[in-house]
């Protein structure tokens, strides 16, 4: 059954959700402080980890929190509080710091926590929109996240609540990244999988062809023996080395193209009166996303890879970037 909406009662809605979580994310920015830089680095001192709990909606905020913190040089985990009690405290330690997350600052499972929290000796920091609740006065620092009302038309599902608490987790988180001088390559060793990891994490010596699977002729050989390495090698090119290695030029389909109204003979002509003498290359320590630039910049499909002395040590072209998933 098709069901008739009302695309301006719709969008009017989605607009104010919008507009209302975005400023109750705004007003914090003139409520950060000393409190918050205090949590920074009660949380760079610490020897242990950042333990993130959480109930309800919370909760879904602090699993958030506790993956960006792991995944930006923070090691943390999440803990429900609800399981804290029946035997999952066993897993914070003195040394660890507990981010509570709760709007109302008075949930039972959390308020539960505080004391053993305090037994055990864990620094505890409260992220709640009371400051003056029961969390936010027994926690060692609080974090204000109040907001002046919610997105939801009930005024009763927590939206701007928790937009405003998940925002302020990735303020916490960011401002410890940079705090840690945490880096684009140590983000790509927390994500390996990803295609962001394999970008940052890839290099050139990674992918690059080598060894038989090079195509290369010396100076003197023929256009005609040439073109079966080029065939041979499927890269549509040969590399021209001297007898050490040393890179002398590159012979290419393009190359063939101009050359071939100058050729009588392919069996005679030498690939070095025809190379190209200035190839572009490209060394194996660079990031395999480097090559992608320069292919596409230059408007090349190959790079051939050199050592510093200037010695043919590799070669790739755009298939082997797409196999290794760079691009």
């Amino acid at each position: 059954m098709k069901i008739a909406v009302d695309a301006e009662a719709v969008l009017a809605r989605a607009r104010s959700v919008l507009e209302t979580e975005g400023e109750a994310i705004r007003a914090l920015v003139c409520r950060l402080g000393s409190a918050f830089v205090e949590a920074v680095r009660r949380i760079l001192e610490a020897r242990g980890r950042v333990v993130v709990t959480g109930i309800g909606k919370s909760g879904h905020v602090g699993r958030k929190l506790a993956a960006t913190l792991a995944s930006t040089g923070t090691p943390a985990f999440f803990v429900h509080p609800a399981e804290a009690s029946h035997g999952d405290l066993g897993m914070i330690t003195s040394e660890d710091v507990v981010i509570a997350l709760s709007n109302s600052g008075e949930v039972a499972e959390l308020s539960a926590l505080i004391v053993p929290l305090r037994r055990v000796g864990a620094t505890l920091i409260a992220i709640t929109g009371n400051e003056h609740s029961t969390l936010a006065r027994e926690a060692d620092v609080a974090l204000d996240a109040a907001v002046a009302s919610e997105a939801c038309p009930l005024g009763l599902a927590p939206t701007a609540s928790t937009a405003a608490a998940m925002a302020l987790g990735d303020a916490l988180a960011m401002a410890l990244l940079e705090a840690r001088g945490f880096t684009a390559e140590d983000f790509a060793r927390s994500h390996p999988g990803g295609s962001l990891g394999r970008r940052l994490i890839t290099h050139v010596r990674d992918v690059m062809r080598r060894g038989d699977a090079l195509p290369v002729v010396p100076p003197e050989a023929t256009i005609a023996t040439a073109l079966f390495e080029m065939t041979g090698k499927g890269m549509g090119a040969t590399a021209i080395c001297a007898p050490d290695g040393a890179l002398l030029g590159i012979f290419t389909d393009g190359d063939l193209r101009r050359a071939l109204p100058l050729i009588g003979d392919l069996q005679q002509a030498r690939v070095a009166d025809f190379m190209t003498r200035t190839p572009t290359t490209i060394a194996a320590d660079e990031l395999a996303i480097d090559a992608v630039s320069r292919m596409e910049s230059e408007r090349r499909n190959l790079l051939l890879v050199t050592d510093a002395a200037g010695h043919l040590t590799g070669a790739l072209n755009m298939h082997d970037l797409l196999r290794a998933k760079v691009v």
